[in-house]
């Protein structure tokens, strides 16, 4: 599925396997991270759902910061910090029994994410020699991706199970254990070569780079607002697709597990494949392609309404293909083409603002749907598609004015 070479690359080994054991932690979490405070603090859900909300607001500026240091110092440090971060927090989970303390433990928690997912990709984005061919690291975030999906849903697997006992020492166990896997995952980084994620020139030339190179780089700022609208669209499976069929089709609300489960699935397992298919094409010709799958996506969800409840059934699972395509192109190729794009010596700015996509996406993701559905059951659907098909036409747009020597199609090899 993936070369060899990729994962030769002295430092990928262990930062992969670093990932996976934070991701089978966070995994493990997710399930439980909205009652954990209900069921141990006797904090009202609703309590717990602003905490959490006015943590996730109050870490908004992180980004910029770390795109600077980013640059300056060292991302492995900086991922390093953010599992430390995270480990401590959530070590502190179960002396959090107010509303106070939980704030303070969840800020700690968010502000962690926050520095990781903003110095991450600039770290693998660096593991790539200069003049490396470039589908070479479109498998390596590829590779991140799949142990990503692949590892989130272990663990969520395993943390579903704890809903079954329900007690606050299942719970605390599973906060202890998400607090451990963090910290093993930052012993893990420690073996990665410090030297990963920055040349010493980029290093250098980053003390005279600013965010205004950034803010005049008209075409990433495009990419941005695109790719926005393409993380609305992967947001928007987990958010409207079990609406729309328990309120639309109340007698197949069994199909809402299997279908996400199947998606799931095959972004843990499909990435490489894809990266590997569309490796003739330019990047932002693959984001593009993802992009008009997902306006059909929008589409036939929009039109699901008219469809005959005989056929309904195999319409919505053709109808989840399109969407499945979309994100196994999407989710290893964006990143790619954020890393290509961007400067070497202020890649760590640009690629921690690029993360604002996905974080604009989650908190625009739930008034959009909800707002619009009010409204109609396929204006959703039917405002997503137009948003997206625009968002595929700035796509084509771009091809010819980001830097030609990172878009240009590449031969396939034989491995």
């Amino acid at each position: 599925m993936f070369d060899r070479a990729v994962l030769s690359k002295k430092g990928t080994v262990p930062l992969v396997v670093a990932l996976a054991v934070d991701m089978i932690g966070s995994g493990l979490f997710m399930p439980v991270s909205l009652l954990y405070f209900t069921a141990v603090s006797r904090i009202p859900l609703t309590s717990v759902g602003l905490l959490m909300s006015a943590a996730t607001i109050a870490t908004l500026p992180v980004p910029v910061l770390i795109g600077y240091l980013a640059d300056r110092w060292n991302p492995r440090d900086l991922v390093l910090v953010a599992q430390v971060l995270q480990a401590a927090g959530f070590a502190a989970y179960r002396w959090a029994d107010g509303p106070v303390p939980i704030l303070v433990v969840v800020v700690v928690v968010a502000v962690g994410q926050r520095v990781f997912w903003s110095s991450f990709f600039t770290l693998v984005a660096g593991l790539a020699p200069p003049g490396e061919e470039r589908r070479l690291n479109d498998q390596r975030f590829a590779l991140v991706g799949t142990v990503q999906a692949a590892a989130t849903g272990l663990g969520a697997l395993v943390g579903g199970l704890v809903l079954v006992d329900a007690s606050v020492s299942a719970y605390r166990l599973v906060a202890s254990a998400n607090a451990v896997s963090f910290a093993v995952s930052a012993v893990l980084l420690t073996l990665v070569p410090r030297g990963a994620g920055q040349q010493p020139e980029a290093a250098r030339a980053a003390a005279t780079g600013s965010y205004r190179v950034l803010l005049r780089d008209r075409p990433y700022l495009l990419l941005i607002v695109a790719n926005t609208v393409f993380a609305l669209c992967s947001v928007m499976v987990g958010i409207a697709v079990p609406v729309s069929i328990v309120e639309g089709a109340p007698s197949l609300k069994w199909l809402i597990g299997p279908l996400l489960a199947v998606n799931a699935l095959l972004l843990a397992t499909g990435q490489g494949f894809v990266v590997r298919w569309a490796r003739p094409l330019s990047r932002v010709r693959a984001m593009a392609v993802a992009g008009g799958l997902w306006v059909l996506w929008s589409v036939a969800f929009a039109a699901a309404l008219r469809v005959p409840p005989v056929v309904l059934l195999p319409y919505l699972l053709i109808s989840m293909l399109f969407y499945a395509g979309a994100d196994l192109l999407h989710a290893p190729i964006s990143n790619a083409l954020a890393a290509a794009a961007a400067p070497e010596h202020v890649r760590g700015r640009y690629l921690a603002v690029f993360q604002y996509c996905f974080t604009i996406a989650n908190i625009a993701a739930p008034t959009f749907f909800t707002a619009l559905y009010a409204r109609g059951a396929a204006l959703p659907w039917i405002v997503l598609g137009i948003l997206t098909a625009a968002a595929t036409a700035a796509m084509y747009l771009l091809e010819k004015r980001l830097p030609a020597e990172e878009e240009e199609p590449v031969k396939a090899m034989s491995v």
